[in-house]
C-alpha cells in the first residue's frame, strides 16, 4: 500500500495540533509545521504513538522562501504530497481603527500568503497524487465586525482563495475546500479570555461562560471536533465535495 502523506500547518497547537494527531489514522506520514520546535516535537511524539511517521519542520510561513523549504523537504524525506492543510496564522482581535498596518500585514503575511505559497509550491506533487487541500478560515468571514475586522477579513480572503484554487483544481485533479470553525477552545482563546476579563471587571471564569451565550450558542467547540471535519473532507467518500465552505460552529450563524 502506498505511504499516503500529509502536511499539516499550524501543528504545535490547537486544531493543528489536534488534526496532526487525527490524521495519524489515516495517513501514514506527517509533515509537521509550525514555529514553535518544542511543541511540535510533543505533537510528532502523539503522532508517532497513533502509528504514523512525523517530520518536523520549526520555520515561520510568513517568510516568502518558507514554502518552498517546507515542500522541498517533504518530497526528499517522503516522496510525496497526499494531503495539504493550512490551519497556520493567528490574527489580533483588534478594532478596524486601532489596527497598524503592521498588524495587518504579519496578519496578511502568515494566514493568507503563507496558505497561498505553500499551496502553490505543493501543487505538482498534489496534481499528481490527486491530492487534497483545506485551508482555515473561521465565521467571522461571514460577519465582519469593527472590534475584529482584521480576522474578518482575512478569513473572508482565505474563503475567496480556496474558491480560486478549487476552479484550476477541477481540471488539475485536485480536491480545495474551506472550513469555518465557530467559537473553539484553544490556548489561544484561554489567553485571550484571561486577557479580556479584568479589563472588564471579570473573572475568566465568568467571561468564559459569557462567550456562548453571546454566540447564542450551548458551548465551545473542541480541537478534536474540527479535526474530525478535516478528515472527513479529505476522505474519499468526500471527494467530489470541492469548493465548498464548511462550517462546524454549534449553530453561531444563524442565516440560510
Amino acid at each position: 500500500m502506498t505511504s499516503r502523506v500529509a502536511i499539516v500547518t499550524g501543528a504545535s497547537q490547537g486544531i493543528g495540533r489536534a488534526t496532526a494527531i487525527r490524521f495519524a489514522r489515516d495517513f501514514e506520514s506527517l509533515v509537521l509545521v509550525a514555529r514553535n520546535r518544542e511543541h511540535l516535537e510533543q505533537t510528532a511524539d502523539a503522532v508517532r504513538q497513533a502509528g504514523a511517521q512525523a517530520l518536523v519542520i520549526d520555520i515561520d510561513l510568513a517568510l516568502a522562501d518558507a514554502a518552498q523549504k517546507v515542500v522541498d523537504a517533504t518530497l526528499a524525506t517522503f516522496g510525496r504530497i497526499d494531503a495539504l492543510l493550512n490551519i497556520a496564522g493567528a490574527v489580533p482581535q483588534i478594532d478596524v481603527f486601532d489596527m497598524t498596518d503592521e498588524a495587518w500585514h504579519d496578519g496578511l503575511a502568515l494566514k493568507l500568503h503563507g496558505a497561498r505559497r505553500l499551496t502553490i509550491a505543493a501543487w505538482p506533487s498534489l496534481k499528481a497524487n490527486s491530492g487534497a487541500v483545506v485551508l482555515m478560515s473561521g465565521n467571522s468571514a461571514l460577519f465582519p465586525k469593527a472590534p475584529y475586522a482584521a480576522v474578518g477579513t482575512i478569513n473572508a480572503a482565505i474563503v475567496a482563495l480556496a474558491k480560486a484554487f478549487a476552479d484550476r483544481g477541477i481540471a488539475d485533479g485536485v480536491q480545495v475546500n474551506s472550513v469555518l470553525p465557530g467559537p473553539v477552545m484553544t490556548g489561544r482563546r484561554r489567553s485571550y479570555l484571561e486577557h479580556w476579563a479584568p479589563l472588564h471587571d471579570m473573572t475568566v471564569e465568568e467571561a468564559t461562560a459569557r462567550f456562548p451565550v453571546e454566540a447564542g450558542i450551548a458551548r465551545y467547540g473542541t480541537p478534536e471536533e474540527i479535526a474530525e471535519l478535516m478528515a472527513f473532507v479529505v476522505s474519499p467518500g468526500a471527494r467530489w465535495m470541492t469548493g465548498t465552505t464548511l462550517r462546524m460552529d454549534g449553530g453561531e450563524v444563524k442565516s440560510i
